[in-house]
């Protein structure tokens, strides 16, 4: 499967272009956060891109490229119901140690948390919120909420939803 990662140069470099958009835009932020405002969300799927994340979170701002250590992409339908948005298997990751998940860190504001899991479909176990340990290209190591799709069927990812998150920018 072309996105499925392990340590495969293909997606670092669609990550890394998609990001020097981000950061020429953005200006790429500081880590440090101010506790109580800000949290840390490691994204991958389409959560990658700035307009897709914008949607709803106005207030994501890109912080860095980062890597999820000792977990594997997958694709595939939440409680077996094909998503309506992208008509195919949508991304979410697993453990498997010694692999690996490129992404990247947005900061957001905690007024955009909820809007974020009504996105990911928190409410209706689509995805369940989980904390992660991730490295940034700098090799600081942060703490970052991520989403896990819970009781999926494995499903390939549509050729349009290949095509969104392979996109740079």
């Amino acid at each position: 499967m072309l996105l499925v990662l392990s340590s495969h140069s293909c997606y670092r470099s669609q990550v890394r272009a998609g990001v020097r958009w981000d950061m020429a835009n953005s200006g790429g932020e500081d880590l440090r956060i101010q506790e109580g405002e800000s949290f840390l969300y490691f994204a991958y799927g389409s959560n990658l891109l700035t307009e897709r994340i914008h949607l709803r979170n106005p207030s994501a701002v890109f912080c860095s490229v980062a890597r999820l250590q000792d977990f594997k992409l997958d694709f595939g339908n939440p409680q077996g119901k094909t998503s309506e948005t992208w008509h195919g298997g949508i991304a979410t990751i697993f453990e498997s140690p010694g692999d690996e998940v490129w992404g990247v860190v947005w900061k957001m504001n905690k007024s955009n948390l909820s809007s974020l899991d009504k996105q990911e479909g928190v409410k209706s176990g689509m995805y369940i919120p989980i904390e992660v340990n991730v490295s940034t290209q700098e090799g600081k190591e942060i703490t970052c909420r991520s989403y896990q799709m819970s009781n999926y069927e494995r499903v390939p990812p549509s050729p349009q939803y290949k095509k969104a998150i392979k996109r740079p920018g």
